[in-house]
């Protein structure tokens, strides 16, 4: 049983350490609210509504927080790519597992925290 914890342990600490980030990289993208037609990729702040009006959040992004983000993975699978933020890096690293685990193969990016994101203007 212990041999088992270990190992548990072991795998959710390698997990969370591939999923750190330490360079500081930017996207942008444009409004989230243009058609499909124009816009390829989503930037997904996966953190709480709570935390998303608190502490800030990034305007071309869309928030879905990480509790009710399998009930958007079929609307994520429409685009091109899918850029998740949270405030870490480490809830964006769990939704990006989870899109990968319903079959999203097109190019997924945990740019970490949501600071990291720079908004194209109109």
């Amino acid at each position: 049983m212990i041999k088992f914890k270990s190992t548990v342990i072991a795998f959710g600490l390698m997990f969370f350490l591939t999923q750190c980030d330490s360079k500081i990289k930017n996207t942008t993208m444009q409004n989230p609210n243009t058609t499909q037609k124009e816009v390829n990729e989503i930037i997904v702040d996966v953190r709480t509504v709570e935390e998303w009006n608190e502490d800030g959040h990034a305007a071309c992004s869309v928030n879905y927080p990480l509790d009710k983000f399998e009930s958007k993975i079929e609307e994520l699978k429409k685009y091109d790519k899918v850029i998740l933020v949270c405030r870490s890096g480490n809830r964006a690293g769990i939704a990006k597992a989870k899109l990968q685990s319903a079959g999203y193969t097109k190019n997924i990016e945990n740019l970490g925290p949501w600071q990291n994101v720079t908004c194209k203007t109109n």
